[in-house]
């Protein structure tokens, strides 16, 4: 029987220096006004060149990040392995504009894969398409794909954008091309809304390509989407009449306050769900959808949701798949939910973490973010808060 309580799994890889480096940083994490000023302040001292580098190498960055390059990640890589968990390596430079930065973190990406052919540790590779192409232009995409589906009539593409598009699509081919060729599959993260359409069609055409008889290609679904139930069931029908292996990373999502943002400001309803409420409910009813269709499905649960955990475990133990049945997985961050990732690996299910790494000015963003995240998600901090002091005292004890 699986406990997510059960700290003294969740928290056997690390020492006592670990836990109290992961007890500071969620204590001024669940600060909501520490957080506020460290978004503002932190970028501020790097750009101005103070030595604040080795501090946040030292704590934040050595939380939640495996290191600066692929093979700082080695020992990331090794720890895990050490208690039966994957590693995802998550190429987390963002905002970058020119091409020359999009190749470059093409071929890295390219990298992660190869690498994941070497190294039976890592089961997946990810990326981003804002990773590799214009936002602006993934906008206009996702723009000319729903007037399409309206007949609408659509400003067409100048030459130039229409070069810059086919080489977005290109440099998708290419990494999903070199995951066919070593059989590591590959997650397509979502994004926001507004650019999302484009991703969504991309990902089904790389699927048409590389899907044909194993799933190599995922594309992520946000189930904070009120409509995301629809489209999943929705794209089950166009795999089977397509006779394609269908890869979902099934998330909750990471861009609410924008997107309800965005949508007041321009005056269109929210895609968001009213509730959490909401949110919970269809991601447990789109993992009954996906578990039952497991002959063109294939599965990673992304959730740091310990219910939504115990449920896709209680599912595949009620439908007799085995918990090392390669379509499905369990993935979450590294430095974070460890009682959910230590206890499901313990009791025999395939987990995997992302490791995030870059240049630490560069996934200063990323960082940012997952602690803007981690404020945000009601009781998350706390929870994590709490298993530490509880794991430190029967230590002690």
């Amino acid at each position: 029987m699986i406990s997510f309580d059960n700290t003294e799994i969740a928290f056997r890889s690390k020492n006592k220096q670990d836990l109290q480096r992961a007890y500071l940083l969620f204590k001024i994490i669940g600060t909501p006004v520490f957080v506020k000023i460290g978004k503002i302040l932190t970028p501020l001292a790097l750009q101005l060149r103070l030595p604040i580098k080795g501090l946040i190498k030292k704590t934040i960055f050595k939380q939640f990040c495996g290191g600066e390059t692929i093979q700082d990640c080695d020992p990331a890589i090794s720890s895990l392995d050490a208690f039966g968990i994957g590693t995802i390596l998550d190429y987390s430079v963002e905002g970058k504009t020119k091409d020359e930065d999009f190749e470059q973190t093409t071929q890295i990406i390219i990298q992660t894969i190869e690498k994941s052919a070497r190294d039976a540790r890592i089961p997946f590779a990810v990326f981003k398409v804002t990773g590799i192409g214009q936002h602006h232009l993934l906008e206009r995409v996702s723009e000319q794909i729903r007037a399409t589906r309206k007949e609408v009539v659509f400003k067409p593409f100048t030459s130039q954008q229409n070069e810059q598009i086919q080489a977005i699509i290109e440099r998708i081919d290419r990494i999903c091309a070199a995951a066919a060729q070593y059989q590591t599959r590959v997650f397509i993260d979502a994004e926001e809304t507004w650019i999302q359409t484009a991703i969504d069609q991309w990902a089904f055409d790389m699927m048409l390509k590389y899907n044909t008889s194993r799933c190599i290609v995922y594309n992520t679904i946000q189930m904070y989407r009120h409509d995301r139930l629809a489209y999943l069931k929705a794209e089950f029908e166009r795999a089977k009449k397509a006779g394609i292996q269908y890869g979902v990373k099934l998330v909750r999502g990471a861009y609410m306050e924008k997107e309800r943002a965005r949508a007041q400001e321009f005056g269109y309803p929210s895609p968001i769900q009213p509730d959490k409420a909401s949110t919970d409910q269809d991601y447990d009813t789109a993992l009954d959808f996906l578990v039952a269709n497991k002959a063109i499905f294939s599965v990673c649960a992304g959730t740091h949701n310990e219910k939504s955990s115990m449920y896709l475990a209680t599912l595949l133990h009620q439908e007799q798949i085995d918990p090392k049945d390669p379509k499905f997985y369990f993935a979450q961050l590294l430095g974070m939910s460890d009682h959910i990732s230590y206890n499901l690996s313990d009791a025999g299910y395939q987990v995997a973490k992302y490791v995030p790494f870059g240049p630490v000015h560069e996934v200063l963003p990323y960082l940012l973010r997952r602690a803007d995240e981690n404020t945000s998600v009601a009781g998350q901090t706390s929870r994590e808060l709490g298993l530490i002091i509880k794991e430190k005292a029967r230590r002690k004890a």
